[in-house]
């Protein structure tokens, strides 16, 4: 039977993210999510999130709560599904046995569904009797068994699978990123959908949940684009007794790429979302990160919100060509999203990567230091998680301050002179602010000692830091003040 594709648009889109609760959340798997998402929100429609969880030796809690964690931390909510509930429940695989069970009885009552007794070793057999290729695979020939025949397979002590009956025809179907495409007529045989121990297959339940939740687009990764033909097959025998109306519409993803151009795969840290995360990625950089991975919102600018990604987004727009995950650009776009932040914003975020350093929640008073010093970083930083190597010296006691041993190696022959000049000068001075203090350190090392600006800081920085990159200087002496910027350049001067 004929059975058309939808046309659902508007507030009728409904799509769905579907994964197994296996690992750590991926670049990938969350592109996947992120472009569903905003297919959603661009037509007003709505996301279903469920929990393909079949695989009781693969799938694990962790993995099913570090799913929720990664999609709550970049902001992809979803209108119905776990946690959320809706009026497809449960939205949990191995919780919808009941329904399964169902659709599969009257599939079989309708004969889209026949029992399967054959093992792989007598499909082989059947090949080579045939002067076929013997892993060729199974050729429907137990479509019309009689009822004798399966009764007396059955005395055998076997136990059947179910296989689906495929139409006889080529299998079209107008995919939403590549085009028509075109499986012809015996390009794939009867697959088993029912397990011989009584379990759907992945292949049966995964569309079976798309039919009875309304799913309309289905937007998925290119790995599962061979599957297609058995969705649309199944559908129509679905269709045929009642279960759907239409076909959802396809569109297959493209890969996102690693270095040497192999498949991200899971196992890369880059693609591990927690790792990025950990790094100091904000949600804002990576979402916008993520969503250039197949698909711009213009030919001359990579940067954007969340709003206008909505606004923009459209998976006919997707490019059907692997995507690199270029972890320089990602971190750049994130620095822009950085600078973004309202100051106050910025500071608080900061506070979870400093947390060796202030042992702990933040006290008043560093809470307090950390809102004056954030805005000395916020124009140099890529990644919130550089943000102890930026300003840990500035909440560290004076006598904890580690001084990097390149750093001290690559100070000059005047750095002694330079630390005590600094010393007597900054001891003297009436005012402890970073004009003041600039001004003095310029007179008594640039023009009284003769060094070099872009040398004459470096002991002085090296000192109260411990590194040869740091914050603004003197704004950074100001916040630290004189008794500790004193006592650094006594404890460097003692060793130097």
């Amino acid at each position: 039977m004929s059975v058309p594709f939808s046309t659902a648009t508007g507030s009728d889109v409904v799509v769905r993210f579907c994964p197994s609760p296996t690992g750590t959340p991926h670049v990938g798997l969350i592109r996947t999510a992120l472009f569903n998402w905003a297919y959603a929100r661009h037509h007003g429609g709505k996301l279903v999130f469920r929990i393909e969880d079949t695989d009781a030796a693969r799938d694990s809690q962790e993995s099913y709560e570090q799913l929720l964690d990664a999609m709550r931390w970049l902001g992809i909510d979803w209108d119905e599904g776990v946690e959320t509930g809706g009026p497809h429940a449960p939205y949990r695989q191995s919780q919808r046995g009941d329904v399964y069970a169902g659709i599969i009885e009257r599939l079989k009552d309708a004969g889209h569904l026949y029992e399967s007794f054959a093992t792989p070793e007598e499909m082989e057999q059947r090949n080579r009797d045939a002067g076929r290729d013997p892993r060729q695979g199974y050729d429907n020939f137990e479509r019309d068994l009689t009822d004798a025949q399966r009764e007396a397979l059955r005395a055998e002590g076997r136990t059947p699978s179910l296989r689906l009956r495929v139409p006889d025809e080529d299998l079209s179907f107008d995919d939403l990123v590549r085009g028509e495409i075109t499986f012809p007529a015996g390009s794939f045989t009867d697959f088993v959908v029912v397990r011989p121990n009584g379990a759907p297959l992945y292949t049966f339940v995964n569309p079976v949940d798309d039919a009875l939740m309304g799913i309309t687009h289905v937007l998925r990764g290119e790995d599962l684009l061979s599957s297609t033909p058995r969705q649309i097959a199944l559908y129509r025998a679905l269709a045929d007794i009642g279960v759907v109306s239409a076909i959802p519409r396809f569109g297959h993803l493209p890969y996102v790429m690693g270095d040497g151009n192999r498949k991200l795969s899971k196992r890369d840290p880059q693609s591990n979302l927690f790792l990025l995360r950990e790094a100091g990625f904000i949600p804002e950089g990576l979402l916008n990160y993520l969503s250039l991975l197949g698909w711009s919102i213009s030919h001359d600018r990579d940067v954007f919100s969340r709003d206008e990604l909505i606004a923009a987004f459209d998976v006919e727009d997707v490019n059907p060509n692997p995507s690199r995950f270029d972890a320089k650009k990602a971190e750049s776009i994130n620095g822009d999203h950085v600078r973004l932040l309202a100051a106050d914003d910025f500071a608080a975020r900061l506070e979870p990567y400093l947390g060796r350093v202030f042992g702990g929640p933040p006290s008043d008073e560093e809470r307090a230091l950390l809102a004056k010093a954030a805005p000395l970083v916020q124009e140099r930083m890529q990644l919130i998680g550089q943000a102890e190597d930026m300003l840990g010296f500035l909440f560290l006691d004076d006598e904890d301050i580690h001084h990097d041993a390149d750093a001290v190696a690559g100070l000059g022959d005047d750095a002694h002179a330079a630390l005590e000049a600094s010393r007597r000068a900054l001891e003297e001075l009436e005012t402890f602010d970073a004009a003041s203090i600039e001004q003095v350190l310029r007179e008594v090392l640039v023009e009284g000692l003769g060094i070099k600006p872009r040398f004459a800081f470096t002991p002085l920085r090296v000192a109260v830091t411990g590194r040869r990159v740091s914050p603004p200087l003197f704004e950074s002496l100001e916040l630290l003040g004189r008794a500790s910027t004193l006592a650094r350049i006594d404890r460097l001067a003692a060793a130097a």
